[in-house]
């Protein structure tokens, strides 16, 4: 399990240099709840009303932990979290645990991957939740771009995680990353492309607690 720490809710300023994030975000963001990860994004954390890209190797690693606190705080503020196609069933007790609360949390299972599409999109432009997450088993840079509107126009955290074979197509996300379990429990993290900050990638780990 990650390490998470419950993050304050403040969407940070765009209009201040941060060292090492190079090139301030033009949109606004939040804390992921993980230092060093503010630290290396732009804006200082999670960018709001655009796409973030999840790559994930193998799907199932425990990639939706690593937006337990950003997640929680939305639930503390009485935000609705969307869940569309997830590959398991959201397991609520840890859920609880996290700090989020069940009942603020909706999973639509659609019967096709273009039902999931169109549901992730209906969810992102809607401008009623607090995030969308989205698991898409197929998606063209068409469809992508299609979510990456969708998510300005909604202005929530939408989150799109995708298989790491996917890591050879082109994509519209504003933010793009990689997650690696490591042997040790660990979380490889890889940041491939983040808006704001031309040609910018670094690689950060996680650790696991006990």
């Amino acid at each position: 399990m990650l390490a998470v720490a419950a993050p304050a809710y403040t969407p940070n300023r765009t209009d201040v240099w941060r060292g090492r994030q190079r090139l301030a975000s033009a949109i606004a963001t939040l804390s992921t709840g993980h230092a060093e990860l503010d630290a290396a994004l732009p804006g200082g954390g999670w960018p709001i009303g655009a796409l973030i890209e999840v790559l994930a190797a193998p799907a199932g690693i425990g990639e939706l932990r690593l937006f337990f606190p950003v997640l929680a705080r939305l639930a503390a503020e009485s935000r609705r979290i969307v869940m569309v196609a997830p590959p398991h069933p959201p397991y609520a007790p840890a859920l609880a645990e996290a700090g989020i609360a069940p009942g603020r949390v909706l999973v639509v299972h659609p019967e096709t991957a273009q039902d999931a599409m169109w549901s992730a999109e209906q969810c992102l432009g809607s401008g009623a939740l607090g995030a969308t997450l989205c698991w898409l088993r197929q998606g063209d840079e068409r469809a992508l771009r299609r979510l990456q509107l969708a998510a300005e126009r909604g202005a929530m955290l939408a989150l799109a995680f995708r298989p790491m074979e996917a890591a050879r197509e082109f994509s519209p996300a504003a933010l793009r990353i990689s997650l690696t379990p490591e042997r040790d429990g660990a979380t490889r993290v890889e940041i491939l492309k983040c808006r704001g900050s031309l040609g910018y990638q670094q690689t950060l780990r996680l650790a696991a607690v006990a």
